[in-house]
């Protein structure tokens, strides 16, 4: 069903502002709530507040409902398992949905081979298995992060994680020997270097300084890369950057560890992002749109790497047999037609949004893959100088108007809504972003 926004009351509502009383007395301030709505119900690439106010989805639960809310295949999915059993601990027992959800993922990974994955709850604990498998099998106490990187918030992914202060601030000390470069982000290129002329400076001076001078190759277990920075931006590195990174890699001995988290399952267009670079990463980790909505996460490697001795990692919740049918589920609608269109209403958006930015000064660039996509927010063209206040004055402008969607990053529109949404819906969209980013820039002119 295509609906589209519908706003019948002031934001926040009568029944909003009750219940976020209410929320603010007993739940935890770190929280990071921007939208003062209540959410009732969601449905598709539309969410319905408890007032009745209707919203579309630009944002579909920070990349987690690919299929849309309550897809009905996958909640059917869940119910029969629900109906069976509705928690199987994982770690002890066997069952036939993780059974069944294992080799449908590993099947679906890159590379060739007989794979292994290691279930779990969340992206944080997803990367947390990569991350300990890494330095099980290696022995090696170093690993390699990119600045502006986020992998979590557990400690172990919390040390790989370098995007903003407040993440890490009175929390040290982290897991030692985590030494974070500078990723591609060619638009703010930490070289002040261009692309292709640079030559790949920045994978360069990983293995010419950092490998030498910081973290002797030796001792690097891994390397941990976004093949799209998520929160950093959703920066997209230029072609054949992956394909370096895997090269230099290989060359040192080190593990590649993709972090598909927010990325991965069929959002770009394809089911795993690294593709789009023809790379085929050691070690992956997902989660977030995995189960479209219900909580799973997956760290999936070689059958050969994924050797660690029984007991040496565990889970309680890890691959729940509920999670593990709305996983399958929602991986046969991503294979029968969802990235498929992620791919199609994604270029039509591109080219819609890069035409904006040509009638926009305070849009400084617009990239992504699929409907994984960033537009950032500048002061001029000319300066590139980022307007985080601005990015969240257009964003929320554009909820005033309808519209949901998040920040990545200080300065960029997150824009990744769930895969089943139309052309005719992603327009309509954009078109009030657009509204928005209009109403905004009007009035920093005066």
């Amino acid at each position: 069903m295509l609906v589209y926004p519908k706003i019948k009351t002031r934001l926040p509502g009568p029944k909003s502002k009750r219940i976020i009383k209410q929320d603010e007395k007993y739940v935890s301030p770190s929280y990071t709530r921007t939208h003062p709505v209540v959410i009732d119900r969601g449905e598709g690439a539309a969410l319905w507040d408890v007032d009745g106010n209707r919203f579309l989805d630009f944002h579909s639960g920070i990349g987690v409902t690919s299929t849309g809310n309550v897809h009905p295949r996958v909640v059917a999915a869940a119910v029969r398992q629900m109906k069976r059993a509705m928690h199987v601990a994982t770690a002890d027992f066997y069952h036939q949905p993780v059974a069944d959800l294992a080799k449908k993922v590993t099947s679906i990974a890159p590379g060739k081979g007989p794979k292994r994955v290691f279930f779990t709850n969340s992206g944080t604990e997803a990367v947390e298995a990569a991350f300990k498998l890494a330095r099980y099998i290696r022995r090696r106490p170093r690993t390699i992060a990119f600045i502006n990187a986020f992998h979590g918030r557990t400690m172990g992914s919390l040390s790989l994680t370098c995007s903003k202060q407040t993440q890490r601030k009175r929390f040290a000390p982290l897991v030692p020997e985590a030494t974070h470069v500078p990723y591609a982000y060619c638009y703010r290129c930490p070289y002040n270097l261009s692309f292709p002329s640079c030559n790949f400076h920045c994978v360069q001076v990983i293995e010419d300084v950092y490998l030498d001078k910081v973290a002797p190759a030796d001792e690097v277990a891994a390397l941990i890369v976004e093949p799209i920075q998520g929160e950093g931006g959703y920066v997209v590195p230029p072609p054949g950057y992956h394909q370096r990174l895997k090269k230099m890699c290989e060359k040192n001995d080190i593990l590649f560890i993709a972090d598909e988290v927010q990325s991965g399952m069929g959002k770009t267009g394809k089911m795993f992002a690294i593709e789009h670079w023809d790379t085929t990463p050691d070690i992956i980790a997902t989660a977030k749109a995995l189960g479209s909505g219900l909580p799973i996460g997956a760290a999936i490697a070689s059958s050969k790497l994924m050797s660690w001795d029984r007991g040496a990692h565990s889970t309680t919740f890890g691959g729940n047999p509920v999670a593990c049918a709305a996983a399958l589920e929602t991986i046969k609608l991503l294979e029968n037609g969802l990235m498929k269109n992620a791919e199609r209403v994604g270029k039509v958006m591109m080219e819609e949004l890069t035409r904006m930015m040509h009638r926009h000064d305070i849009i400084g660039d617009v990239r992504g893959k699929g409907l994984m996509i960033g537009a950032e927010i500048v002061r001029d063209k000319k300066s590139r100088k980022p307007a985080p206040d601005w990015a969240d004055e257009i964003m929320m402008e554009a909820f005033r108007r309808g519209l949901m969607l998040l920040t990545a990053g200080p300065n960029t529109l997150r824009i990744v809504p769930p895969l089943i949404i139309s052309e005719d819906q992603a327009m309509a969209g954009l078109s009030i972003l657009e509204k928005s980013i209009t109403a905004v820039e009007s009035r920093k002119k005066k």
